[in-house]
């Protein structure tokens, strides 16, 4: 019989981004400083130069991640190494651990875009280095923050003294189930802000995730529910979000999910209901007529452009602090 490998012990200093909760509501903040810093000066900081390599690897479709990974690596002076899951195949043509000792010995970095949580904490577990969710089921960090600093940005908390969320209002329209749903409850209460999301029974987030933003909650002074009505969601609030019905590898499901979500779709009259002045946020890809109208996707309040293009400065900051904590781990000897 195999005697199984023991897990190595967490390298010093080495802090990985695995979910919207990895870092404090103060490094959120400081983070969110420093992407809307790397937003008005691209290049101002390069701590992967060298080049120093990034390993992206991609297990799922991507259009928004690829793009905002690779150009924001070369940005920050680094080299990023594209990896294809589909041949890689990690979990099954080779272990997690496996890949991750692989990997971690030749780069400085990983970004992965996978299925399952628990294979992406293996990888930092077993890599040495640090590593980005770059989307799992279960969250999607990086997209929050992006969206964090866009509704900074459009709500008039992008001051000089960094965004500023504490008191504002999210709310979140359709699969509360989903890695969104999961990723606004947490990156919203640590920012401080009350996130109210609207969908079906059966369709709310995980009961852990839930009872974590709301122990974060408490911590920073926000307010988390949750609520069939969705209308009771949207009421007063500063920023509507909404994700498409059908996550990946959701397909077999399209028919029987967009008849139970069809209730709640975010147009113009939903909308109505929010703050005169919200702004509309959606990740992408949309399915105009769907999850979202053409009339509120295209119309003035939307902001998702400008969200699209915060992924780049978000995820480019996230890098930079994870960085910068192994490079004060080292100088701390």
């Amino acid at each position: 019989m195999t005697t199984p490998v023991p897990a190595p012990s967490p390298s010093p200093g080495i802090r990985s981004f695995l979910a919207d909760d990895d870092v404090s509501s103060a490094e959120q903040r400081e983070i969110l400083e420093l992407a809307a810093r790397l937003k008005a000066e691209r290049h101002a900081e390069r701590p992967y130069a060298g080049p120093q390599c990034v390993a992206i690897i991609f297990d799922k479709p991507t259009l928004r991640t690829q793009v905002s990974f690779t150009t924001g690596v070369a940005e920050l002076g680094g080299y990023p190494l594209m990896v294809d899951g589909n041949l890689a195949k990690i979990g099954s043509r080779e272990s997690v651990a496996d890949v991750a000792r692989v990997l971690g010995r030749q780069v400085s970095a990983i970004v992965w875009r996978t299925f399952h949580q628990s294979d992406l904490e293996g990888m930092a577990q077993w890599s040495g280095v640090p590593v980005v969710n770059a989307l799992t089921d279960d969250f999607h960090p990086c997209q929050a923050m992006a969206d964090l600093l866009t509704i900074a940005e459009h709500t008039g908390g992008l001051a000089a003294s960094g965004p500023a969320l504490a008191g504002r209002t999210l709310a979140y329209v359709g699969d509360g189930s989903n890695n969104m749903g999961h990723s606004y409850l947490l990156s919203g209460a640590l920012a401080g802000m009350d996130v109210h999301l609207g969908c079906p029974p059966d369709f709310g987030p995980r009961p852990d995730v839930l009872a974590r933003a709301e122990a974060i909650a408490r911590e920073t002074g926000a307010h988390v529910s949750v609520h069939e009505d969705l209308r009771l969601a949207v009421v007063g609030a500063d920023a509507v979000a909404t994700d498409t019905w059908v996550s990946m590898g959701q397909e077999g499901e399209s028919d029987k999910r967009e008849e139970v979500f069809a209730p709640y779709q975010l147009d113009s009259a939903l909308l109505d209901l929010a703050d005169p002045e919200a702004v509309v946020l959606h990740c992408l890809p949309a399915y105009r007529g769907k999850e979202i109208t053409s009339e509120v996707l295209d119309g003035p309040r939307a902001v998702i452009w400008d969200e699209a293009e915060n992924r780049l400065h978000a995820q480019k900051a996230i890098l930079t602090f994870l960085a910068s904590a192994r490079e004060r781990a080292r100088e701390r000897g």
